[in-house]
């Protein structure tokens, strides 16, 4: 799966509602559970975004947590072709659904799937990407394992860096 910025956002800057199911995706993935990946230029528009509102030690350490966890989706010369052939009204989401095509992941989580509705691979929310994952759902998505380390997370939020569980 591919974890859309906005997902990502969620749980560095613990932006409630939506930290909570968006922690369990990341959670999911740093525990090794479901193979997930940021597109490439998710990461730097993190580092942006997160050194704007926050500092740049604490954006670079927020990376830094991201790339640990995360395998990055390319983001080159093709895919921006691609994107750019969806017709989709965002051109950053239409990178991330090309992204994502190219990657092969099953799906794009994020937060805004509205503007997905062309995307060439399946755009769902962080609540229904867990349905999917405990459910086993209509996608090849599926949990290895059923635990799930809150705590990881919660350590993340507080500035201590996680490590990775694989």
């Amino acid at each position: 799966m591919l974890v859309d910025v906005n997902v990502c956002l969620d749980v560095l800057l613990d932006r409630a509602p939506f930290s909570e199911a968006s922690a369990r995706i990341w959670s999911l993935v740093e525990e090794g559970k479901v193979d997930g990946l940021v597109p490439a230029h998710g990461v730097t528009t993190i580092h942006y975004l997160v050194a704007g509102t926050r500092d740049r030690a604490t954006a670079r350490r927020f990376v830094g947590d991201l790339l640990r966890v995360f395998r990055v989706a390319a983001v080159d010369g093709g895919v921006l072709q691609r994107a750019l052939g969806l017709g989709m009204r965002d051109f950053e989401d239409a990178v991330c659904a090309a992204a994502a095509e190219a990657a092969g992941c099953d799906l794009v989580v994020t937060r805004n799937g509205k503007d997905y509705g062309d995307s060439p691979v399946t755009a769902v929310d962080p609540i229904t990407a867990l349905a999917l994952v405990d459910g086993g759902g209509s996608t090849r998505v599926s949990e290895r394992s059923t635990s799930w380390r809150r705590e990881t997370v919660r350590s993340r939020r507080g500035g201590g860096a996680a490590k990775a569980a694989r």
